[in-house]
C-alpha cells in the first residue's frame, strides 16, 4: 500500500464546530454567524452544521484582535481580503498601519473625553457630599429616627 504526501499538514486540515469556535474565541455562536453573513468567514457545511477551517479559525482570529483594539468591522473585511492578494502582505501591512495610526488618534480623543467627565463627575460628587452635609435629614426622616430611637429604648429597657 502506498502512501502519497499532501502538501496539507494535519494542522492545515483541522476543522472546528461552531461551538469549539465560539468557546475559544470567547464570542457567541451568533457572532460567527454575522461574520459569516459579512462574508468574512466562509464555513463549509456538512447538512446543516458549519464546518470550519483553520483559515476560517485564522481570520476569526484577527477579526477579534482586531475588534478589541476598536477597529470597525468594515475596517477589519478590508484588512482581511488584503490577504487573499499575493504581495508578500505588503498592502495588508500598509493598510493596517494606516488603520492602526487612525485608530490611536480616535482613542486618543476618546481618552481626552473620558478624562473630561470623571472630571465634572468627581467635581459633581463633592458638590452633592457637601450639598447632602448642608441639607441634612427631612422632617420625615427626624421622626422615623425618633421613632426608632424610642422602640430601641422600650427593648432595653425590657432587658
Amino acid at each position: 500500500m502506498s502512501h502519497k504526501h499532501s502538501s496539507i499538514s494535519a494542522a492545515d486540515s483541522r476543522t472546528y464546530t461552531i461551538s469549539e469556535l465560539a468557546r475559544e474565541f470567547g464570542v457567541t455562536p451568533r457572532a460567527l454567524r454575522f461574520y459569516e453573513d459579512k462574508d468574512m468567514l466562509h464555513p463549509a457545511r456538512d447538512g446543516m452544521m458549519r464546518v470550519y477551517s483553520n483559515r476560517d479559525r485564522a481570520r476569526l482570529t484577527i477579526i477579534v484582535r482586531l475588534k478589541r483594539l476598536g477597529l470597525p468591522l468594515a475596517d477589519i473585511r478590508e484588512i482581511l481580503d488584503l490577504y487573499a492578494l499575493n504581495d508578500g502582505k505588503r498592502a495588508q501591512t500598509r493598510m493596517m498601519l494606516e488603520k492602526f495610526r487612525k485608530q490611536v488618534k480616535e482613542l486618543e480623543i476618546q481618552r481626552e473625553d473620558i478624562d473630561t467627565a470623571l472630571g465634572e463627575l468627581r467635581k459633581g460628587i463633592v458638590w452633592l457630599e457637601g450639598l447632602v452635609d448642608q441639607v441634612g435629614p427631612t422632617e420625615e426622616g427626624k421622626r422615623q429616627a425618633a421613632a426608632y430611637e424610642a422602640v430601641a429604648r422600650r427593648q432595653l429597657d425590657e432587658v
